[in-house]
C-alpha cells in the first residue's frame, strides 16, 4: 500500500475506508457514554465484548501488517473503548 495507483485510485479507497472508519469508531461512542454515566452494564452480553475486543485487536493487527493507517486508527481507538465497557462490565456487576 501508499502507492498512488493510477487515476488517484488509492486516494478514493483511503477516503471511503476513513468514513468507514469513523463511522464504526462513532458509533460504539454512546455506548460508552452511557456505561460511563449510568454504570449499568447488567444488560450487556459479556461474551459479546469479549469476541468483539478481540476481533477489532485483529483488526489493529491486520492494519499494522497492511501499513492501514485508517484500519490501526480506528480499530485502535475501538478495543480501547470496548476494554472499557469489558472493565466496567466486570466491575459493575
Amino acid at each position: 500500500m501508499g502507492r498512488i495507483r493510477e487515476g488517484g485510485r488509492l486516494d478514493n479507497v483511503m477516503i471511503i475506508g476513513t468514513i468507514a472508519a469513523v463511522c464504526t469508531t462513532a458509533s460504539f461512542v454512546p455506548q460508552v457514554i452511557k456505561v460511563y454515566r449510568t454504570r449499568h452494564t447488567k444488560d450487556l452480553s459479556l461474551p459479546m465484548y469479549v469476541l468483539f475486543s478481540l476481533g477489532v485487536f485483529i483488526w489493529m493487527c491486520y492494519g499494522f501488517m497492511t501499513y492501514s493507517f485508517p484500519i490501526i486508527l480506528a480499530n485502535g481507538i475501538t478495543f480501547l473503548l470496548s476494554i472499557y465497557v469489558l472493565i466496567a462490565k466486570m466491575r459493575y456487576k
